[in-house]
């Protein structure tokens, strides 16, 4: 039988990480391996996660490193990346693995909301899950899971620090298109709050038409204000 193994990147995340890990409590009763891999946090983050995971390792710094090396240490036959503030639909092993198992897909996502008081958020996740359901690409907030053979044979997440989801999915898609759960994970909104709602849409928008003529990513990074 297919096993789900989840791996979830971290930094500095001492004061979330209880509750991100809690969240998965059920899930870790059936089964569910859940690894989480540390980029050098300097807070109580490992200490309060080796509590709530099955494995907790160490990695470079960068998302897609640290995915990198929780995948290659995942017991699972199908992984599922998870960013810290995002949280899964309930029963989300069974939508995974069912899903996989009655489609042709090797890969997919679930659709998104995000959490927040802002007005726009909803409409925001709205037009992301059709945006990815017409274009086959899926972000990491969509909590990507994919068969590790897929993974294997996409050359998994590419090591660079920033748009790596865009580019595994573009990999990934060039084998079959995602199977697109409509039922939600739920992320954080408190960066489009933080930093404004349409100056954070077009921001990215400029991010990403500046990746697909070529930009280079670490040059991104930076103006989206993430070091890794």
């Amino acid at each position: 039988m297919a096993r789900l193994s989840i791996i979830m990147p971290v930094l500095d995340e001492g004061e979330a990480i209880a509750d991100a890990l809690d969240a998965l409590a059920e899930l870790r009763g059936l089964g569910v391996e859940v690894i989480v891999v540390d980029g050098g946090s300097r807070d109580a983050t490992v200490q309060r996660a080796r509590l709530r995971a099955d494995r907790v390792l160490s990695a470079p710094r960068g998302r897609a490193i640290q995915m990198n090396a929780g995948a290659a240490k995942a017991t699972g036959s199908v992984l599922l990346f998870l960013h810290a503030d995002t949280r899964l639909p309930a029963e989300a092993e069974r939508l995974v693995l069912d899903g996989l198992a009655r489609a042709t897909h090797d890969w997919g996502r679930f659709d998104v909301t995000i959490a927040g008081r802002h007005p726009m958020l909803k409409l925001i996740a709205n037009m992301m899950n059709l945006r990815s359901r017409l274009t086959g690409i899926a972000t990491g907030d969509q909590a990507i899971f994919v068969k590790r053979e897929a993974f294997d044979a996409a050359g998994r997440f590419p090591e660079i620090p920033l748009m790596e989801d865009i580019a595994l999915s573009k990999a990934l898609k060039r084998k079959g298109r995602p199977l697109c759960l409509r039922e939600r994970a739920i992320t954080s909104g408190r960066r489009w709050e933080t930093h404004g709602v349409l100056r954070t849409i077009l921001l990215m928008w400029r991010l990403r038409l500046a990746y697909f003529f070529g930009a280079d990513p670490a040059r991104l990074a930076r103006q989206y204000g993430y070091g890794g």
